[in-house]
């Protein structure tokens, strides 16, 4: 029988998938990774769901890895004039780094987790795929994980619905059954990453000046942390028409502003490139490509020179943002991607 250690949030969609792979017949333990203070109400729902299941139970404390490895990331990102993506971070360093050594060590075959995408072994190599379901497919997140990785993970909601899996903790009487899912970053929830940043660092950022693209004044900004490509509101300065962040640069403390058209292009860089589909990708390959997580793929040619890939769309796109991800698609499988730069 396969031991698998199954990541439980303590939310619905990890504890159905702890639920589907003991009823195909894997041997599951269950693991909550402790990342904040203050998160105890989690940790509870997912013990009572594996005391419901039937399965082992640990709590690991990772809130200094957490700390570290994904918030002081998050920070330095945005001091850098980036937009960090840090659930990307969280997945490759965390959820299938610290926790499948901890599967490793517990002697587990594999780790599983409530994301919807799969995998799929093609020539050798493992794939990941979108999810049946596109509208909850979470590929995008996924992208920077290795072969070692991907050969030792279980997706099992990769080919169910979202009321699909509600319906079976409901049938279950799970205590995750009608639990919301979580639109926000776990360590800014309510959204002002802003505050956050600054509780963590004990900084008040400087203000600077709004330029035009000309690098005319135009006002004064009240930090650079508080703006990402592409924002309009918040400025807090009235220009007498519509203005957007187009660029930030640290070394002059400037935000550059600039028409919503010249937030347009066809073309990006992106690097810390990671190849899924293929141990060493073609020079030159056409895809489709997503600068977003929401963002609908776009055809695109991609040119790969070492670790740095430059990206030419067929169409303009709007607003490619320097920290964000961009993943590389052909059709339902991913072939890999990159950060923005």
């Amino acid at each position: 029988m396969k031991k698998v250690l199954v990541a439980l949030s303590g939310g619905v969609d990890s504890s159905v998938a702890a639920h589907l792979l003991k009823s195909q017949g894997y041997e599951c333990i269950g693991a909550t990774m402790r990342l904040l203070d203050g998160a105890d109400r989690q940790i509870a729902d997912a013990k009572a769901v594996a005391d419901r299941i039937g399965i082992p139970f640990y709590e690991l404390d990772l809130r200094k890895e957490f700390r570290e490895l994904v918030i002081d990331e998050f920070i330095k990102s945005y001091e850098n004039g980036d937009t960090p993506n840090p659930c990307v971070v969280c997945n490759k360093q965390l959820k299938f780094g610290l926790l499948l050594q901890k599967a490793t060590e517990l002697g587990c075959d594999f780790i599983a987790t409530g994301h919807y995408a799969q995998i799929e072994s093609i020539d050798g190599r493992f794939v990941l795929k979108k999810a049946e379901t596109l509208e909850k497919d979470q590929s995008y997140f996924l992208y920077s994980l290795p072969q070692e990785a991907l050969s030792r993970v279980l997706f099992p909601l990769g080919g169910y619905s979202k009321p699909e899996i509600r319906a079976i903790a409901e049938g279950l009487g799970l205590v995750t059954a009608k639990k919301k899912d979580s639109q926000d970053i776990c360590f800014v929830p309510d959204g002002d990453y802003i505050k956050v940043i600054e509780d963590y660092t004990d900084r008040i950022y400087p203000k600077g000046n709004f330029v035009d693209v000309n690098g005319n004044v135009l006002g004064q900004h009240q930090g650079i942390i508080r703006y990402t490509t592409g924002q309009r509101k918040g400025l807090g300065v009235a220009f007498g028409k519509p203005m957007y962040v187009g660029r930030k640069n640290v070394l002059t403390n400037e935000v550059t502003l600039c028409s919503d058209a010249e937030l347009y292009s066809d073309t990006l860089r992106a690097t810390k490139l990671n190849w899924i589909a293929f141990p060493t990708p073609p020079e030159v390959f056409e895809c489709s490509a997503r600068i977003r997580y929401r963002h609908i793929e776009q055809p695109a040619t991609v040119t790969v020179d070492g670790d740095t890939a430059t990206v030419k769309f067929d169409q303009p796109q709007r607003a490619a943002t320097s920290g964000q991800s961009v993943v590389f698609y052909d059709g339902d499988k991913v072939l890999g991607g990159g950060i923005i730069k």
